[in-house]
């Protein structure tokens, strides 16, 4: 009898001694967050709202410049409180409590690994939970850019605060990317999963594995799944909660 794609990863994850998760957008869309390129999501809503496309409101340039509108596109389309984790970030916290898994290497910015019980997580364009003053370095946490004010600001010096996430013409933190480098040579299990793996230079890191399975899921085609070992187009959460079965981690 063949096996179904959950029974060939539980396998792998079974024989693994050091597994590697790489996700995208897609691994948050089943907490209700919207993803970015697919139908429905950020770059394909309508921007009626906004007279700029995304990719120039979510930029460096755009939040100095026009810093009351980037606030309000920001808090509209880009921050999900509400949301909770869902099967996919429970197995992966799962499979790190158990020692399996080394590290998560996100490209999201909301945090449900961390609330799903994960501890290293490799944030490589930043996180919404994270603010700093611009001015005198203060940090706070994401209910103070939540607030009533248009833009909210240091209480101790006034400055503007600034979200910790990577915008358009901002630098990936290096610290960031040697960790995940350095836990993606390690692995000889890695997990792909809900990313398009076409934003640069995030996506390249899962060309530099090198160890014994790469599992890709993915609804849609991406670049790298001529170099999958299991490739995988249904739903990510049915999946991860029938792996989870499998192991016994319920």
């Amino acid at each position: 009898m063949t096996k179904d794609s959950a029974e060939v990863l539980a396998e792998w994850i079974r024989q693994a001694r050091k597994i590697v998760f790489f996700g995208g957008a897609g691994t948050s869309t089943e907490s209700g967050i919207p993803d970015f390129r697919s139908a429905g999501g950020l770059y394909d809503s309508g921007q009626d709202e906004f007279p700029y496309p995304p990719e120039d409101m979510l930029s460096r340039e755009f939040f100095y410049g026009e810093t009351e509108m980037f606030y309000r596109f920001y808090r509209s389309r880009m921050v999900y409180p509400q949301a909770e984790p869902n099967p996919m970030h429970r197995l992966l916290a799962d499979l790190e409590n158990s020692g399996k898994l080394n590290a998560v290497i996100t490209q999201n910015i909301d945090g449900l690994h961390q609330k799903a019980g994960s501890r290293n997580v490799l944030e490589v364009h930043g996180s919404v939970l994270r603010n700093a003053c611009t001015s005198c370095g203060e940090t706070y946490d994401l209910h103070a850019v939540m607030g009533a004010a248009a833009i909210p600001v240091c209480r101790k010096c006034g400055g503007v605060l600034k979200p910790d996430v990577v915008l358009y013409g901002e630098m990936l933190d290096s610290a960031v990317l040697e960790a995940s480098v350095q836990a993606i040579e390690e692995a000889d299990l890695m997990i792909v999963g809900g990313t398009s793996l076409t934003v640069q230079p995030a996506a390249s890191l899962v060309g530099m594995f090198t160890g014994g399975h790469l599992a890709l899921l993915n609804r849609t085609p991406t670049p790298y799944d001529s170099h999958a070992d299991l490739l995988v187009t249904e739903s990510m959460g049915a999946v991860a909660e029938r792996v989870r079965k499998l192991l016994e981690y319920i």
